[in-house]
């Protein structure tokens, strides 16, 4: 099997980079985090209302929906491109969820609604305050605003649950931004590594640096891998594992690329801070690494009884 992009995947992932960079860049990016961190009504103000209908005219949402249905009739392998490169830009807002509600929630494929989900574990849902509605409920409940990690994840308590039809595609679709952050802190880490000198040279030389990156970029690959394979299989179980890889690749890159920007990567200014504290949340969304180690502990299960009746038989 040739798992190699298609020119057509190619300008569907070239498409979408290009409208973030454009529209969605690093001063963007700041200025929401800015905002996020203030206080009252504009603390975790949430989603950037133009910009989630940009997405919808670019066929974000509505990219699996059939032509039929005016979507743009792909797959999962395309999702997973487009959500990839929302990682890099720690692009805010519940995008998965009103991915999943495009043909389910009135305005969803279109981003003219907002749409979040309960995908954390317990009864946290994140942008509730700025949602048109909550996938798979017939209304949006009243919440009470928590504390989260992350200034652009706006985190509140509130009654509801997840749909478990929903819970497989929002945990890969989930995995794909978390690799898409995971290769932009390698990015990161290279770069920094280049232009930072000590001793005379750039620290990018010195072999304990290299190995930091090495790694980061091995783990990125193979989360990234295991999320492209997991696409063009759905399995439930390789979902499991490709959210289990992606997770550890963003927080561990991360962590990682904080020690190789030293005391710098820990100040406000650097952005590298921003992509752990999302990764962490990510990590705790669609499919914990706990479920994830269930899920796959169960399938091995069965495919050992499986084998065992085979041949007994």
């Amino acid at each position: 099997m040739d798992f190699r992009l298609t020119q057509d995947q190619r300008d569907v992932r070239a498409g979408i980079r290009d409208l973030l960079a454009g529209r969605y860049g690093r001063e963007a990016l700041r200025a929401d985090v800015e905002r996020g961190t203030g206080t009252g009504a504009e603390r975790g103000a949430g989603v950037d209302r133009s910009l989630w209908r940009e997405l919808g005219e670019a066929g974000f949402f509505s990219l699996r929906l059939p032509e039929s249905e005016g979507g743009v009739g792909l797959g999962l392998p395309e999702a997973v491109l487009v959500f990839e490169e929302a990682g890099r830009v720690l692009l805010p807002g519940p995008l998965v969820a009103t991915h999943l509600a495009a043909g389910v929630v009135p305005g969803a494929d279109s981003g003219s609604a907002v749409v979040t989900a309960f995908d954390l574990d317990g009864p946290l849902v994140a942008h509730l305050g700025g949602a048109d509605a909550v996938l798979g409920m017939p209304q949006v409940p009243a919440g009470v605003p928590v504390r989260s990690a992350d200034p652009l994840t706006p985190l509140w308590r509130a009654p509801g649950e997840l749909p478990e039809s929903f819970r497989d595609t929002g945990a890969l679709l989930t995995a794909a931004l978390q690799v898409g952050s995971a290769l932009r802190t390698v990015e990161l880490a290279v770069r920094y590594a280049g232009e930072r000198e000590q001793f005379g040279q750039p620290i990018g030389g010195f072999q304990a640096v290299k190995h930091l990156c090495s790694r980061m970029l091995v783990r990125a690959e193979v989360a990234r891998t295991a999320v492209y394979a997991a696409a063009v299989t759905a399995d439930p179980a390789e979902i499991a594992a490709a959210k289990l890889l992606a997770d550890g690749a963003a927080v561990r890159g991360a962590q990682d690329c904080l020690q190789v920007h030293g005391g710098m990567g820990f100040t406000w200014e650097a952005d590298v801070h921003l992509h752990l504290k999302r990764a962490w949340v990510r990590a705790e969304q669609w499919c914990t690494a706990a479920g994830a180690e269930e899920r796959l502990a169960e399938a091995l299960l069965a495919e050992a009884e499986a084998e065992a009746e085979a041949s007994v038989g």
